[in-house]
């Protein structure tokens, strides 16, 4: 039961694992759903982009140690992968969205005892997920300016290297670009804890992207540091745990037979080696989603409570919670419709 009053360190961990406990066949059922849903798009993409460049896939596969594979071969496989590449993030991002629309419906409903149905929950998380992809998006913009930076020092560094075989006399755009990404970095940090309670905003309060981002900067300011800390925890624990969920499933790679090639002689083509190791894929796969259910579950669960037990704090909201709550337990059950 999560206290209805100010909460500490322990009662938001312990609150985001009894919403777990409580709830977990509506998040998982609601997870399996969300990333089974993106796995069969993202399947499909793949398997149409084999069926359009298997024969050129083989091909570059099969070309003999001491020679190059010809461009016409590599060149479908660069664009095609690169197509795949923006489908599976597009999908990954609305799956992502859609996790953090349902988690803070469900600790509203957590915090005040009532039960959780999954399509109840998946209906009002559709009509909440535009908003929060466009949250998102506008604070992962945020992040974006130091990361470019980043990467622009390291680029620009290797192409001056490699075209001039040393220093170029522009090469002072590159610690320039490095120190402009450890100036941005700690300032994408505050914001992006700033930021951090707008999905919930978004969900709970029915608002939109930029008065989310706003709401959030009003319950996040003055409590910044608490804020940043519990939610870098609450982050690592997920992480650590997704990690040990996955490294379960990845133990099967010791297990005879794994991957084995040796009924296809001593060449085999890429078809044979991908039969050979399907098994072992499926179950890296399943590893893969688990952990990624379980990481970004448990951290979104983590914020909503901290959204919550913002409001306590700021906006004496236990009261309103408190009625509400008492309301639901004292309703009448609804009457069974089955036989």
């Amino acid at each position: 039961m999560i206290p209805l009053s100010p909460l500490d360190l322990g009662e938001i961990l312990g609150g985001a694992f009894s919403t777990l406990g409580r709830y977990w066949r509506q998040l998982l059922g609601i997870a399996v759903t969300v990333y089974g849903v993106a796995l069969l798009v993202a399947g499909g993409a793949l398997t149409v982009a084999y069926a359009a460049v298997g024969d050129h896939l083989s091909a570059v596969v099969d070309t003999p140690a001491r020679s190059s594979p010809s461009w016409a071969d590599v060149q479908p496989l660069v664009i095609t992968f690169a197509v795949v590449w923006v489908v599976v993030m597009a999908v990954l991002l609305l799956a992502n969205a859609m996790m953090q629309t349902c988690c803070p419906a469900i600790v509203q409903e957590a915090v005040l005892g009532r039960p959780v149905r999954v399509g109840t929950i998946l209906l009002r998380a559709l009509s909440r997920v535009p908003a929060v992809i466009g949250t998102v998006f506008l604070s992962g913009l945020i992040m974006l300016i130091p990361v470019l930076l980043f990467i622009t020092g390291i680029v620009s560094t290797m192409v001056t290297v490699v075209a001039t075989g040393g220093w170029d006399p522009a090469g002072w755009l590159i610690p320039l670009a490095f120190a402009g990404a450890l100036v941005l970095g700690p300032l994408a940090v505050w914001l992006w804890v700033l930021f951090s309670l707008a999905p919930a905003a978004v969900v709970i309060e029915s608002r939109g992207p930029v008065g989310a981002l706003r709401r959030s900067v009003e319950l996040v300011r003055g409590s910044w540091w608490r804020i940043c800390g519990i939610s870098l925890l609450a982050f690592v624990i997920a992480s650590v745990a997704g990690l040990a969920l996955q490294q379960v499933f990845n133990v099967t790679r010791l297990f005879p037979g794994a991957f084995d090639t040796g009924e296809f002689g001593y060449e085999p083509t890429f078809e044979q080696i991908f039969i050979a190791v399907s098994g072992y894929l499926v179950l890296a796969l399943v590893g893969q989603l688990v952990s990624q259910i379980f990481s970004t579950t448990f951290s979104q669960l983590v914020l909503g409570l901290l959204y919550i037990d913002q409001r306590i704090r700021k906006e004496d909201l236990a009261p309103a919670l408190i009625a509400a709550a008492s309301a639901a337990q004292a309703a009448p059950p609804a009457p069974s419709t089955g036989p």
